[in-house]
């Protein structure tokens, strides 16, 4: 797929760049990003240099991966990063983001998984958003909850993250919780066949 560009009200999230890997590098030195994400730790430039040199452009390439930078508009510094990349399943891909620690709790990671939800719906052929994340990572539970995504619940040893296995909780966004259609029918429990 060719890479896009997606705009919100105060956001260009846009795919990363070899000109993003100092920005990237900076963001990823924070511990939180290191604790709750799976980027390597520690992370190193050559890290960075492989996201955005290497695997972003991959990803867009190959059909499975799309990775945004989030930008304000009105310029300045990266605010954070949003993903999307494809499960198993088909029709289902996961959301996954981080934020800078200067750009947290201003509703921009929020607004970027929207937009990068809509998209996914719109554009992949996305009928079930997945998100993941490690027991106890509140502020990343925080930003699905505000996205619209609905919790499923705790899974036991459901996450690899630097070689060790960790408790996971999940949430899934549908098409119809944002009032957007499905590529496929479907039904909730307990609802009636469509004919």
């Amino acid at each position: 797929m060719e890479p896009i560009t997606l705009t919100t009200e105060r956001l260009l999230l846009r795919p990363f760049a070899p000109e993003d890997t100092d920005a990237v590098y900076e963001a990823c030195q924070d511990p939180a990003i290191q604790r709750w994400t799976v980027v390597p730790s520690p992370y190193a430039r050559d890290d960075a240099d492989t996201f955005t040199r290497r695997l972003v452009p991959d990803g867009w390439r190959d059909d499975t991966m799309y990775n945004f930078a989030v930008v304000p508009h009105d310029g300045g510094a990266l605010a954070g990063a949003v993903g999307v990349h494809r499960r198993p399943d088909p029709g289902t891909f996961e959301v996954g983001y981080w934020t800078t620690r200067e750009h947290r709790r201003r509703g921009y990671t929020t607004e970027a998984v929207l937009a990068v939800a809509r998209w996914a719906f719109t554009a992949l052929g996305c009928d079930r958003l997945e998100w993941r994340a490690e027991a106890g990572n509140e502020a990343s539970r925080a930003v699905a909850l505000g996205a619209g995504f609905r919790m499923e619940g705790d899974q036991r040893s459901a996450l690899v993250n630097k070689g060790v296995r960790r408790d996971g909780w999940l949430g899934s966004l549908l098409p119809s919780d944002l009032g957007l259609p499905s590529a496929v029918a479907y039904v909730p429990d307990g609802a009636a066949a469509p004919r």
